[in-house]
C-alpha cells in the first residue's frame, strides 16, 4: 500500500478516471458500461481535495489492501498456519493484477476485492456449516453489484458448483433467501436502468468481445501467467489442483469448479482475461498452504528460493504497474506493452492545451457558437477537468456514458473535432480543416498520440438528428 500510494502522482489521471469524475458529477442509478459506485466515489474524492491523485486513488488503494488482507484469512480459514497465511498475502501484493489495480481508480479493484471477501464468506460458511454467513455474504455482494456486474457471474459459478457438488444443505437455507435478496436489491438500480435505456451494456460486451483486448481468445489463457507473474504460477496453479482433489478441501471444490468452468465461458463470449482476477486469491491461498508444506520438509534453501521468487515477481510487477520509470523511457518499453495503461495516464494537460490554442484563434463571437465534440470519453474528461483554467466550453461526446449528457444545442455552430479523422468529420459537418495534432511531448504511442482537433464551419444536420450516428460504446 505504501508502494502504491508514494508512485501515485508521478504520471497523471487515467483516462477511465477522468471519466469517472465527470460521471460522478451526472448523478445516475447507472451509465451505458457502468453501475454508479466508482463515478460516485471518484466524483466524491475529487470533490474532497481537487487535482489530489493520493486522494482520488486512496479507496483503490485501500481495496488492494484490503484483498491482500483477505487473501491471507482465506488461507488461515482453508486451516493454513500464520507462515501459510503470510505466503497468501504476499503472493496476491506482489502480483502484477494487485499494483496495476490499485494503482489507479478502476471498477475491477473493487470489483476483485468483494469477490475474494465473498469467497471468505462463502468459505467461512461452508467450513463451519454456519448458515448465517449467507447474510454478510449478500449484502457484500449486493453492495459490489453497484460497482460492476462482473461478480455476479463469477459468485453465481461458485454457487451453480456447489449445488452440483455439495455440500448442498448449505443452499436449503433461509439465510441465503436473505443474503440473496440483499444481493438482487444492489443489483436491481443498474438493472432497471439498464432495461430502461435498451441494455447498452450488451452491445458494450460485443464491443468488447469483437476489439481482442489483452491478446483476445488466443491471449487469454497466456496472461493468466502474467496476472500473478509467471514465478508463482505454480503456486496458484497447486492451490487450484488442490481445491479439485485434495480430501481435505473437497467441501469447497465449488471455487475449482467454477475457475475452470469460466475460462471456456469467457472464451466464448470473448471476455477480458482480467476477468479471472477474484478468483486468484483464494487459489494463492489454497497454494500457500502447500508450499509452506513444502518448506518445512525441504528446509535447505526452500525458503530462500520462494522469497526471491516473491521478491522478484514484486519488483517486476511494480515497474509494469507503478509509475517507477521516467515517462520518457516509457516508449517502446516492455512496459507498455505489457501494460498500456501506462501510456493512458500521460498528456492528458498537453491534449487541452492543444484544443485550447485553437479555439483561443477563433473570434469571440465565434468561440461563443462553437461546441467541442470528442470521439472518445477520455479526450472528452480530459477537456472537463482542465477547461477551467484555459477557458475552455464543456465538451460533448457520443461515447459510452458522454453521449447521454448531449448532444449540444441546436443552433448553427462552429465544431470543434477531437480525435475524429477529417474524411469521417466531413461526411457529418461542412467545411472540415485540420488545425492541430496532439502531441504529448514525449514521443510515447498512446491512445491519443497525433489525434487530429479539426475546425468545422458547421453540421449538415442539426445535432439532434447526428446524435444517433455519433453515439458509440465500446
Amino acid at each position: 500500500m505504501l508502494a502504491l500510494a508514494l508512485t501515485s502522482g508521478r504520471y497523471g489521471y487515467h483516462r477511465d478516471e477522468l471519466y469517472f469524475i465527470a460521471a460522478g458529477a451526472h448523478s445516475a442509478w447507472g451509465y451505458p458500461d457502468q453501475p454508479l459506485l466508482a463515478p460516485v466515489l471518484a466524483h466524491a474524492m475529487n470533490q474532497l481535495a481537487p487535482g489530489s491523485l493520493l486522494l482520488l486513488r486512496a479507496p483503490a488503494i485501500l481495496a488492494c489492501g484490503v484483498t491482500t488482507l483477505t487473501t491471507g484469512l482465506l488461507a488461515r480459514e482453508l486451516g493454513g498456519n500464520r507462515r501459510a497465511q503470510a505466503i497468501a498475502g504476499a503472493c496476491w501484493a506482489a502480483g502484477a493484477v494487485c499494483l496495476v489495480t490499485g494503482h489507479f481508480l478502476t471498477t475491477t479493484t473493487y470489483d476483485v476485492c468483494a469477490t475474494a471477501v465473498v469467497s471468505l464468506l462463502i468459505v467461512r460458511a461452508v467450513r463451519t456449516r454456519d448458515e448465517r454467513w449467507w447474510l454478510p455474504a449478500g449484502a457484500v455482494l449486493g453492495i459490489a453489484l453497484l460497482n460492476k456486474s462482473l461478480i455476479g457471474i463469477v459468485i453465481g459459478a461458485v454457487l451453480l458448483a456447489l449445488a452440483t457438488l455439495g455440500p448442498r444443505e448449505l443452499l436449503r437455507s433461509r439465510w441465503l433467501v436473505a443474503g440473496a435478496a440483499l444481493a438482487v436489491l444492489g443489483a436491481l438500480p443498474y438493472g432497471l436502468w439498464q432495461l430502461a435505456n435498451g441494455l447498452p451494456q450488451s452491445r458494450l460486451a460485443a464491443s468488447i468481445a469483437r476489439s481482442g483486448a489483452e491478446g483476445g481468445r488466443a491471449g487469454f489463457i497466456p496472461f493468466q501467467l502474467v496476472l500473478i507473474g509467471p514465478l508463482l504460477a505454480p503456486i496458484w496453479i497447486r492451490g487450484l489442483v488442490g481445491l479439485a482433489r485434495d480430501r481435505s478441501l473437497r467441501a469447497l471444490r465449488c471455487f475449482a469448479a467454477a475457475y475452470l468452468v469460466l475460462i471456456p465461458v469467457f472464451l466464448i463470449t470473448g471476455g477480458k482475461a482480467y476477468y479471472m482476477a477474484g478468483l486468484y486469491p483464494i487459489l494463492l491461498a489454497a497454494g500457500a498452504i502447500s508450499a509452506e508444506s513444502w518448506l518445512t520438509q525441504h528446509r535447505r534453501g526452500s525458503a530462500a528460493l520462494l522469497t526471491a521468487a516473491v521478491t522478484l515477481t514484486a519488483a517486476t510487477s511494480a515497474v509494469i504497474g507503478l509509475d517507477v520509470l521516467p515517462v520518457r523511457d516509457l516508449r517502446g518499453s516492455v512496459v507498455l506493452a505489457l501494460n498500456p495503461d501506462a501510456g493512458e495516464t500521460v498528456g492528458w494537460p498537453r491534449l487541452t492545451e492543444t484544443i485550447a490554442a485553437v479555439y483561443r484563434s477563433l473570434p469571440v463571437a465565434q468561440q461563443a457558437r462553437t461546441a467541442i465534440f470528442t470521439h472518445n470519453y477520455g479526450e472528452a474528461g480530459a477537456i472537463a477537468h482542465y477547461r477551467a483554467a484555459l477557458g475552455l466550453p464543456y465538451p460533448y461526446s457520443g461515447h459510452n456514458g458522454w453521449a447521454l449528457w448531449g448532444p449540444p444545442p441546436n443552433a448553427d455552430t462552429t465544431a470543434l473535432l477531437v480525435g475524429i479523422d477529417l474524411r469521417d468529420a466531413e461526411s457529418d459537418f461542412t467545411g472540415c480543416r485540420l488545425r492541430a495534432r496532439v502531441n504529448n511531448g514525449e514521443g510515447l504511442d498512446n491512445q491519443e498520440q497525433r489525434a487530429p482537433v479539426i475546425l468545422c464551419a458547421g453540421e449538415r444536420r442539426p445535432w439532434s438528428q447526428l446524435w444517433r450516428t455519433l453515439r458509440h460504446y465500446d
